[in-house]
C-alpha cells in the first residue's frame, strides 16, 4: 500500500522477524498462487497477517488462497488514522507490534 499504514504494517512485521517471531511471506506471491509459497503459509504453525486499513487486503488474499491458520491484527483498528504521503513514527510501529504480540499470545 501506498498509505503511512502500509509503512507501519512492514516495519512492524520486520520487527518481529527481527525479534525471532517467525518469518516474512510475499503476499503478491500468495495472491499469485505460487503454490510453493501457499505451501509454505499453510504449513505454518501461525501466520499473524498485518492489515494497514479496513480495506483488509493481506487478510482476503489469506483467505482466497485457503490459508486459515491466522491471526490478524489491522492497524487502523489502534487509532491510527490512514495517511498517504505521511511517514509513520516509531510509536504507531511500537503499538502495532505490541498488538501482535498480543495476538500471537492467544495461540495457546
Amino acid at each position: 500500500g501506498g498509505a503511512n499504514v502500509a509503512e507501519i504494517a512492514d516495519k512492524a512485521a520486520r520487527r518481529l522477524m527481527f525479534e525471532g517471531k517467525g518469518a516474512m511471506f510475499c503476499l503478491a506471491g500468495i495472491a499469485a498462487g505460487i503454490q510453493g509459497m501457499i505451501r509454505q503459509a499453510k504449513d505454518a504453525g501461525v501466520n499473524l497477517v498485518i492489515d494497514g486499513c479496513a480495506m483488509d487486503c493481506a487478510r482476503k488474499i489469506f483467505d482466497a488462497a485457503g490459508i486459515a491458520n491466522c491471526r490478524y491484527v489491522r492497524v487502523t483498528d489502534l487509532g491510527i488514522e490512514k495517511v498517504k504521503g505521511v511517514r509513520c513514527t516509531d510509536d504507531q510501529v511500537e503499538r502495532v507490534v505490541a498488538k501482535a504480540h498480543e495476538a500471537l499470545g492467544a495461540m495457546t
